[in-house]
């Protein structure tokens, strides 16, 4: 459950992953390390998916970090060959893990 702030019930801030999928490679490093958040599709590409796991193929769609896989997560984005997952708050768009971040 999400607060007016942007916060669980625990007040961390609330986090969103999305997936660039013009600099993807394909290498599935993050299906790897967040099964449960990312996926390859048949096009060799990957993607987030959904709390009820479906793929979600829009571009720029995004899925929100479950608070026990913010690890799983932020690996992820650290070791992505295409520098093409980010991680944002949910509050202000600000990303904390991934290329842009600060």
């Amino acid at each position: 459950m999400q607060n007016e702030a942007g916060a669980d019930p625990e007040g961390r801030d609330l986090l969103e992953v999305w997936i660039d999928q013009d600099l993807c490679t394909g290498d599935g490093i993050c299906a790897q390390y967040a099964p449960e958040v990312f996926e390859l599709d048949i096009d060799g590409l990957a993607y987030v998916k959904s709390g009820d796991d479906e793929l979600l193929q829009t571009p720029g769609a995004t899925t929100p970090v479950p608070p026990t896989l913010l690890r799983d997560v932020a690996d992820s984005a650290k070791e992505c060959p295409g520098d093409c997952i980010h991680v944002r708050r949910v509050s202000d768009s600000v990303e904390v893990y991934g290329p842009d971040a600060a």
